[in-house]
């Protein structure tokens, strides 16, 4: 496929980079100086602000809005109604437009329906965000993530399964058979 889709809902500002391959939904927009990369998937009612770069196959679900600081890797996948947010202190009378936060979420990550990203605090690659947890702090790679405010109760596979460690650090992903090490709270794939 050349070129991308968009619904004759959609509206499309001037200045915005669209990789080939990529569908954008019913009523959403996509204002200027927006980076979205091959094979996208942009759901129905989704904003994706000014200077936010989603990378290559980044699945954007329902009424999602990226603001202004988003950075979105390759295989990313933002659930229905997630939220990022892009100013620690807002206020309407008062203008922080200067202030935006950067919140970059690393590739293969997952984040939940109505989960809640404050910025400032990076999603590690293949991390897993439940649905509806409140992430205020930085996420390691891998980590499963839940609640508000969210914490991690255990690891996930890049398969999207939760990893058993044994007492030598060692886990294997149900599905995909891949080895994983879990070494001083770092959880890394061993590559053979």
């Amino acid at each position: 496929m050349i070129g991308f889709f968009a619904h004759e809902s959609a509206v499309i500002d001037e200045g915005c980079q669209i990789g080939d391959g990529t569908k954008i939904w019913h009523f959403s927009h996509i204002m200027p100086k927006c980076i979205i990369g091959e094979n996208c998937n942009i759901g129905q009612n989704v904003v994706v602000s000014p200077e936010v770069v989603l990378g290559c196959n980044v699945k954007v679900q329902n009424n999602v809005s990226l603001y202004t600081g988003v950075e979105c890797e390759d295989d990313v996948f933002l659930g229905p109604s997630m939220v990022f947010t892009n100013v620690i202190n807002p206020r309407s009378a008062v203008n922080r437009k200067a202030e935006y936060a950067k919140t970059i979420v690393r590739k293969g990550a997952s984040i939940g329906a109505n989960a809640t990203i404050v910025c400032g605090y990076d999603i590690g690659q293949f991390a897993f965000i439940g649905a509806g947890a409140v992430v205020t702090k930085t996420v390691p790679a891998y980590a499963l993530v839940v609640g508000n405010p969210a914490r991690q109760i255990g690891w996930m596979s890049e398969f999207g399964h939760r990893l058993e460690f044994d007492s030598k650090g060692i886990a294997i992903c149900k599905e995909s058979k891949e080895i994983y090490k879990l070494e001083n709270k770092i959880v890394s794939k061993i590559e053979e």
